[in-house]
């Protein structure tokens, strides 16, 4: 099996290991706070609760659009227009005469 010797693949480990503490910190950050299955479960029943869960990441979906759009407009690489394609007529045998 051929082995990647790509410096992309040695990135990930900090990621992972940054995301794992920031997990059992937030999770010991929520047990501190009271919240168990039971709150959450009550809290999750609440309309505003149920807006704020479909809004947020759709609001953060849009501003990460945004950003993009804003940041390939301002590099000036914008693509050109596709100059209009050729009609090509099929000759008899299949092939195409431009």
């Amino acid at each position: 099996m051929h082995k990647s010797t790509s410096a992309k693949r040695k990135i990930i480990k900090p990621y992972a290991i940054a995301s794992a503490i920031l997990m059992v910190a937030g999770a010991a950050a929520g047990l501190m706070a009271g919240v168990t299955p039971a709150t959450a479960a009550n809290l999750a029943h609440q309309p505003d609760t149920q807006i704020a869960i479909f809004m947020v990441p759709l609001t953060l979906l849009v501003l990460a659009m945004m950003f993009e759009v804003t940041r390939v407009v301002l590099r000036g690489n914008v693509p050109a227009e596709l100059p209009a394609a050729r009609n090509r007529r099929p000759l008899s045998d299949g092939a195409f005469v431009n």
